[in-house]
């Protein structure tokens, strides 16, 4: 546990170096860049010790640990992508706004790490720190859930949604055998993390489509935000459970 909050520690005081070098030259910013990335290689590293600690016994938790590094390591990424957009660029620049909300995602990300380490050896509360890991990661999916896919698929787009949606369904719907334990809240947590974002890709890639018109694109891009919207307000609901 100290060795994760050491390295986060000294994560966060990467990125802030990162974000302050946007305006210097482009080897501060790669040096910054590239020290920051060494920095998160190792929080990974000492994450997956501290999950393997956990025991074989508690694999859900060690999933809810390992989701929450690769979180702040997705948030570092955009952060990077972000910072180097809005080099040299003036303060009411679109790229300075987006640089600011990338900082704003990465400390979001880097909190809950934090929070999720302290809650995983405590039986009382780490079914609820993985709830509310989960909607804040489902948040962040919204967030950019309308962006254009580059890869698009070779399969069927509507059995990619009807797949992603029939997950989603055995969510809602749980074995009568659940009691509300707590393995079973960080299972269905885990469960719900993966099923929306599956879903939310499933149907970007329907959407854009080469073979789907704009009006079906617009109803397919709605549809699958307002199920993840839905989704979400439900699992806020069980939260407060």
């Amino acid at each position: 546990r100290e060795g994760i909050l050491k390295t986060a520690k000294a994560l966060v005081e990467d990125t802030k170096v990162l974000v302050q070098n946007a305006t210097a030259s482009q080897e501060k910013l790669a040096q910054a860049a590239q020290s920051s990335v060494s920095t998160i290689t190792r929080l990974a590293e000492v994450v997956k010790l501290g999950a393997a600690s956990l025991g074989s016994e508690d694999p859900e938790t060690q999933v809810v640990l390992i989701n929450a590094v690769k979180d702040v390591a997705k948030a570092l990424g955009d952060l990077i992508g972000a910072t180097k957009a809005a080099a040299g660029k003036a303060g009411d620049d679109p790229a300075v706004y987006q640089l600011k909300n990338s900082a704003k995602v990465m400390v979001t990300n880097v909190t809950s790490l934090l929070k999720t380490v302290k809650a995983v050896e405590d039986e009382a509360t780490k079914g609820t720190r993985a709830l509310e890991a989960t909607i804040e990661h489902i948040r962040q999916e919204l967030a950019v859930s309308t962006a254009a896919v580059l890869r698009l698929p070779s399969h069927s787009p509507a059995a990619s949604c009807l797949t992603a949606a029939s997950r989603l369904a055995g969510l809602l719907f749980p074995p009568a055998s659940r009691q509300g334990r707590q393995e079973d809240v960080i299972a269905t947590a885990n469960l719900s993390r993966r099923a929306i974002a599956d879903m939310l890709r499933a149907c970007k890639e329907a959407a854009y489509h080469p073979e789907v018109s704009g009006d079906v694109r617009q109803r397919a891009l709605r549809f699958g935000k307002e199920c993840a919207d839905g989704y979400l307000e439900l699992l806020e609901h069980v939260l407060v459970v």
